[in-house]
């Protein structure tokens, strides 16, 4: 990853002193970058380490804590004590008390399944962090290929619309010589301005891809990118990743991890609100100084010292919003069970979507790629016989476009099968691992 944020520095320097630049990509090294400087993974990054502070919080709970107190007592009236019929008043004016206090849980079962509940906690941010890497994978990975696509098809549309200029270059110099019809002139002309719309059309569509990635990758506006390699090249991966439906399984899916999480965390909670019908120990330590005086001469106040040690016990009798809350989370238990189980139906059923969409793609570029070389030896038989006179334009444009078609649709097989292997990857809760360099 290092090597490749140096790459990129060194090309947005290069930019800098020069009017354009590419970089060039493989789907690995967009993958990266997008990880490296990606918004979205950075907040699930930190939202990991907000989770780490609030275990440790929680843990620091079974630490002593230390305080110094003070307090002033003004007395407004005096008690009065009667002795042997004798009146008199009783008390001071002035009251001062200050000092050191120390307090330790003994005992406190709530605050040890806190523990837990935050253990959990931390293991759902995990859990998330790691399905906004997943998604974002599948992102850039299926933005990689819509680019790859739109070149592709870019490039066989200009090779149509290059091979229809150069018909109509050679029926018009027949036309001029009176060997062909206008109307032949009239079809060749026709069919290259029909192919030129289409030939725009594919250049926006690989510019629009290629915003679309470099948005996804973080990379700013003024650095011009390339992917490496085409559709092609991926072929025999596509034969060679052929899944069937036993062979992948949702136990890494994040959704349903998450859930189990949430589950988990629900538990904690209610043994928590459970732990509210327990008794609760705590120890304390008093370290205190008082005096009391009639007046506000200060200098001769005399302080005493004391000091104490408590065992205190609190024992719950009844709190009714305890039993409330109670059954309101073993609710949404329940609740959330219920909304596991419909997930992971609809999740197995996207699965053998996907498992189902791969087959029949592959199935199509074994076709396709037959009809390519079928479509390519049409062409060559039709461009043979409209040259000797024996066919006409008609079966040639005929034979051109059917070319274009085949060689168009193949790349859409295979760009379906790689879309739908990404979004199986991300169901499956494929991690992708990042290559040291």
């Amino acid at each position: 990853m290092a090597s490749l944020l140096l790459m990129l520095a060194a090309m947005t320097t290069e930019v800098a002193a020069q009017e354009q630049s590419v970089l060039h990509l493989t789907l690995e090294q967009a993958i990266e970058l997008a990880l490296a400087d990606n918004p979205t993974v950075q907040i699930a990054e930190q939202d990991v380490q907000l989770k780490e502070m609030a275990k440790l919080e929680t843990t620091m709970g079974l630490l002593p804590e230390a305080s110094l107190a003070g307090s002033y007592q003004r007395t407004i009236e005096k008690q009065t004590m009667v002795m042997n019929n004798m009146q008199f008043k009783v008390g001071v004016n002035n009251m001062y008390t200050g000092g050191l206090t120390v307090s330790l849980p003994v005992f406190a079962p709530a605050l040890y399944k806190s523990m837990t509940l935050t253990r959990t906690d931390v293991e759902l941010a995990l859990e998330s962090a790691r399905a906004s890497r997943q998604d974002l994978v599948c992102q850039v990975t299926k933005a990689f290929y819509q680019q790859m696509l739109a070149q592709d098809s870019y490039a066989v549309l200009q090779k149509a619309l290059a091979q229809s200029e150069e018909n109509f270059r050679i029926v018009s110099a027949k036309y001029d010589e009176g060997r062909v019809s206008e109307y032949d002139k009239i079809s060749a002309e026709v069919q290259m301005r029909n192919l030129q719309p289409s030939v725009i059309s594919a250049r926006n569509a690989v510019d629009l891809s290629k915003l679309q990635l470099k948005v996804l990758m973080g990379v700013t506006a003024d650095v011009d990118i390339a992917v490496e390699g085409n559709l092609r090249d991926y072929e025999e991966t596509l034969y060679a990743g052929m899944l069937s439906l036993d062979s992948v399984s949702l136990a890494r899916n994040s959704s349903l991890a998450q859930m189990d999480l949430n589950s988990r965390l629900l538990r904690n909670t209610l043994s928590i609100q459970q732990q509210s019908f327990m008794p609760n120990v705590a120890l304390q330590f008093n370290y205190m100084y008082t005096c009391m005086a009639d007046n506000f001469d200060f200098g001769t106040y005399n302080w005493n010292p004391y000091a104490n040690v408590s065992l205190s016990v609190s024992i719950p009798l009844f709190k009714y919003s305890n039993f409330s809350t109670v059954k309101k989370t073993r609710l949404q238990m329940n609740q959330l069970q219920l909304n596991r189980d419909y997930a992971e139906r609809q999740l197995r059923m996207q699965m053998n979507t996907y498992l189902n969409n791969m087959t029949a793609s592959a199935e199509q570029v074994s076709s396709n790629k037959e009809a390519i070389v079928q479509a390519q030896k049409g062409r060559d038989i039709a461009q043979t016989l409209y040259d000797v006179g024996r066919g006409t334009v008609l079966e040639l444009n005929s034979a051109e476009v059917a070319l274009t078609q085949s060689e168009l649709t193949y790349s859409q097989s295979i760009f379906d099968w790689l879309s739908a292997k990404a979004d199986l990857d991300k169901l499956v809760g494929t991690d992708y691992q990042v290559e040291e360099d």
